[in-house]
């Protein structure tokens, strides 16, 4: 009896075990980071999703690129699609503002509804974690290194690989980013 209640205690821990192993938050999305409005942000609430991080600002020539990043936003989001805007001043100290100054910049400018989080460096000592997981030869071997501008976008996969690094030249809507998005969609 005792053998068989052994037994059975074994094989539940190996199916619990198991379907935990399935459920694995991906290394990508163990990063926990704050919203503008100062709220832990854990970046699991993403998991199963397909992400497109942006570093952002405010004052920069391509700062129009918010219009495009809402327009995907509102076409692949039904889809599975996160846009995550995340500001930076590192760049010719473009996003000198508040938190609460690039939440409405964003709103009245660009009608902005995709997730913007807090003001971070992306290069750096200082850099955020997130980005120093996403500019790292060991996480990101096709394309590591620092950030060089604003609005360079990571896209990262439902499994939390990521797949493509766009530089800011390469806007929201180049059918490179749309190609590489649906293609992560399916």
């Amino acid at each position: 009896m005792k053998f068989l209640l052994c037994s059975a205690l074994l094989v539940g821990f190996a199916l619990s075990t198991n379907s935990h192993a399935e459920d694995k938050t991906p290394p990508v999305l163990d990063f926990k980071m704050k919203s503008l409005s100062g709220k832990d942000v854990d970046l699991a609430k993403y998991k199963g999703k397909v992400l497109l991080v942006v570093n952002t600002a405010s004052q920069c020539g391509a700062t129009p690129q918010y219009e495009q990043l809402q327009g995907l936003f509102e076409s692949y989001g039904p889809k599975g699609l996160e846009v995550i805007g995340i500001p930076c001043n590192q760049f010719g100290s473009q996003e000198p503002g508040s938190a609460s100054e690039i939440k409405e910049f964003c709103t009245n400018n660009y009608s902005v509804t995709f997730d913007m989080l807090a003001k971070v460096d992306v290069n750096g000592e200082k850099a955020a974690p997130l980005y120093q997981y996403l500019t790292s030869k060991e996480t990101n071997s096709e394309s590591p290194g620092p950030v060089k501008w604003n609005f360079e976008k990571f896209l990262i996969g439902k499994d939390g690989k990521i797949l493509a690094r766009f530089r800011t030249g390469v806007k929201p809507d180049d059918p490179k980013v749309i190609s590489a998005i649906e293609s992560a969609l399916k």
